[in-house]
């Protein structure tokens, strides 16, 4: 490819093309374009095209920010480990001419809580995260009252803290570092977005872009969020991603606990500290929960839900006043709510990192060098992310996480 990003921040579509094209520029399309970028095998151009610079309504600046490694499949412990590694040493990995940034991690654990019937499932948890090695402590009933006065344990019947490697940050910030440092490193961003994609056979040839104009280039990367599904589609594919709203509700307390983990209830709603405030929220029932890809908050749900909830859990929680909320959207795989990478096997310079189902965030680190390293060197080289491939899609063959928040 004769055009250099480096010398043309802004290319004319029209003449132009890239060796990648990254659809899409939150945290996992810029993941990728760093890492693609720092990758001294890879001598290409990148473009990542990305509609919204202000990323005012992206999955990524509206999300809760958190990291865990208490999954169930071993995948994706090990995508928690690597990821909260990077973020320890952020500001080194990512410092551009000696400015380094600062994405406010905060290193505290989650705290799962089951009642009997979910104590199975729980114990079951634990032990594949015990055997990945992560840090993760049981707590009886007794254990619970101890470490944590504030909660009410009388129908729990265990439960489970991350004693370090969890944890919270700031999503904005972690995402400007990212696309700061790919810029740094050569990539171009387009102002634009891809309304078409062009296939001559069996690979991409080009993307539309609605401004005008089209780019070619030798490898498509769809990192586009809750609109996955529709770039696929561009190409003949079927992905099962959908665009699913999700609320995070920000409230006061009068009396708050101190010292207060991320704790997650048997019922699925979560809860945290964020600054001098909380924030919570829970996954709708399913009739409440359609595709969808407005901003409208369901204040509803808090009230007749998540209050009740985490007063019950935290009594402390029965004064509380909600200071303000807002709506962000998951993409989210229909199948089994795990992360699709990779290419498709009938169109190989396609590749895939969608349907994270509210896990993009933490994993964005080890997929986006897992995705730089199949472009950079044709494989996984660092960790096999071959378990989240688009080819357990085609076999309708889910890779079942058990603790989806």
């Amino acid at each position: 490819m004769s055009t250099s990003p480096a010398t043309s921040p802004r290319v004319s579509p029209s003449n132009s093309g890239f060796d990648v094209v990254i659809a899409g520029g939150g945290v996992i399309g810029s993941a990728i374009a760093y890492f693609l970028a720092a990758d001294a095998a890879f001598n290409g151009t990148v473009a990542v095209v990305e509609k919204d610079p202000s990323y005012a309504t992206c999955s990524t600046t509206l999300s809760a920010a958190s990291i865990r490694q208490q999954f169930s499949a071993a995948v994706n412990i090990a995508i928690s480990q690597f990821g909260f590694a990077f973020f320890r040493e952020v500001g080194r990995h990512l410092a551009v001419d000696g400015t380094a940034p600062d994405i406010g991690l905060v290193e505290r654990g989650y705290l799962f809580l089951a009642t009997p019937p979910g104590l199975e499932t729980l114990r079951a948890n634990h032990t594949v995260q015990r055997a990945a090695n992560a840090p993760i402590t049981w707590l009886d009933p007794p254990d619970l009252r101890a470490r944590f006065p504030y909660l009410r344990t009388d129908d729990l019947a265990a439960g489970t803290y991350g004693e370090h490697g969890e944890g919270w940050y700031d999503a904005y910030s972690l995402l400007v570092a990212f696309r700061a440092k790919a810029r740094s490193l050569g990539v171009t961003y387009l102002a634009d977005e891809v309304v078409d994609v062009a296939r001559a056979g069996p690979r991409i040839a080009a993307v539309g872009l609605r401004q005008g104009g089209r780019i070619a280039c030798g490898t498509l990367v769809n990192a586009a969020g809750p609109r996955a599904a529709a770039i696929a589609a561009m190409a003949g594919l079927d992905l099962p991603v959908r665009p699913r709203k999700r609320f995070v509700f920000v409230f006061d307390c009068r009396e708050p606990p101190r010292d207060l983990p991320l704790v997650i209830d048997p019922t699925g709603a979560y809860v945290r500290p964020e600054g001098t405030h909380f924030i919570c929220g829970t996954s709708p029932p399913p009739d409440r929960d359609p595709d969808c890809l407005d901003f409208d908050v369901d204040y509803d749900l808090f009230d007749e839900t998540l209050w009740p909830t985490l007063a019950h859990r935290i009594p402390a929680f029965e004064a509380i006043k909600l200071v303000r909320a807002w709506a962000g959207h998951y993409a989210y795989n229909t199948l089994d709510q795990n992360a699709i990478l990779g290419p498709h096997p009938d169109v190989p310079n396609l590749l895939f990192a969608n349907g994270f189902s509210g896990h993009g965030l933490q994993q964005s680190p080890a997929v986006g060098r897992g995705i730089a390293e199949l472009i950079a060197h044709g494989a996984y080289r660092s960790l096999d992310l071959s378990p989240l491939g688009y080819d357990r899609i085609l076999r309708n063959d889910p890779l079942v996480e058990r603790n989806v928040v």
